[in-house]
């Protein structure tokens, strides 16, 4: 069973602090780097959370911009955990760096608002449901079948935030109704899925709506994940919008950006079927369009 989340959003949360106490000190990451006898591309790293920074380091940096009392303790402690090492990384051979940085993020999220135009979210796979996709994936990257093993493995793992963490992930998704009639395996697979979601709807911690084909689509814009994060050593972090694409994902995290995706969510959200009445269509088309008489599909 997957343990805690590692210190990925601890690392943000602590480069996103160090870099405004560097911009309210009126330094730049030059400044910084003179005076510590560091490499400006070393402030650069630690600011932009691509390489955790050790305690001693952190220490210089606070003595630096003159930071004192509980909000320097505080910090201290993010880069404590921020070196912490997640369950995803055993299979770091396998997952591409980008989305094991995900997985970070999601395992410490307490919400997450999702649109999903393409497939059933990870989240939500079945086993067999996931191998399809990454039979899929599979031929146009050259994947060896050992790799594909482990990002099945990878994908149900990280569905504990759901059903096994104290407190739970809340997830609201909004699914777009081609992902329930697109097929990934045979028809069984695909009946499977759709019953799982019917099943998982039944959490008091998942909210599932669909958008049907022949309503209104309020909004142009592909899938996209919005996560939320609580406060952590009385910081705060701010949304993160995750977007996947064919060369790999982007993050979004300024506020306009966040706050455009949330109103975005919100405008399909009210457009979409009601839970109980997306239940329903899920239902009749696991049985009208994957039943049993579509044999293997």
């Amino acid at each position: 069973m997957p343990g805690p989340g590692s210190g990925t959003v601890r690392n943000r949360r602590l480069a996103t602090e160090l870099r405004r106490l560097r911009e309210r000190a009126e330094l730049t990451g030059d400044d910084v780097a003179d005076r510590l006898g560091w490499s400006a591309s070393k402030v650069s790293r630690i600011e932009n959370a691509r390489q955790a920074p050790r305690l001693g380091d952190v220490r210089s940096l606070l003595d630096l911009y003159g930071v004192e009392g509980s909000y320097r303790d505080q910090l201290l402690q993010l880069a404590r955990d921020a070196g912490r090492k997640g369950w995803w990384e055993a299979y770091s051979d396998a997952l591409p760096e980008q989305y094991a940085s995900y997985i970070g993020l999601e395992m410490e999220a307490e919400e997450i608002l999702q649109w999903e135009t393409q497939v059933v979210p990870g989240l939500l796979q079945t086993e067999a449901y996931a191998s399809a996709v990454e039979q899929g994936l599979h031929s146009i990257e050259v994947i060896p079948p050992s790799r594909l093993d482990a990002r099945v493995e990878t994908r149900l793992a990280r569905q504990s935030v759901l059903t096994t963490r104290e407190p739970p992930l809340r997830l609201s998704l909004v699914l777009d109704e081609a992902t329930l009639v697109r097929r990934y395996g045979d028809a069984g697979v695909m009946r499977e899925q759709l019953e799982r979601l019917v099943e998982l709807a039944g959490s008091p911690n998942v909210t599932l709506q669909v958008l049907p084909l022949d309503g209104p689509h309020p909004i142009t814009t592909g899938s996209f994940t919005l996560l939320q994060f609580p406060q952590v050593g009385g910081i705060k972090f701010h949304d993160v919008i995750y977007i996947e694409h064919q060369n790999g994902c982007s993050y979004l995290e300024e506020e306009t950006e966040t706050y455009r995706h949330r109103l975005s969510f919100d405008r399909l959200s009210a457009e979409a079927l009601p839970p109980a009445e997306s239940v329903e269509l899920i239902s009749r088309i696991a049985r009208d369009a994957w039943g049993s008489q579509n044999g293997g599909g």
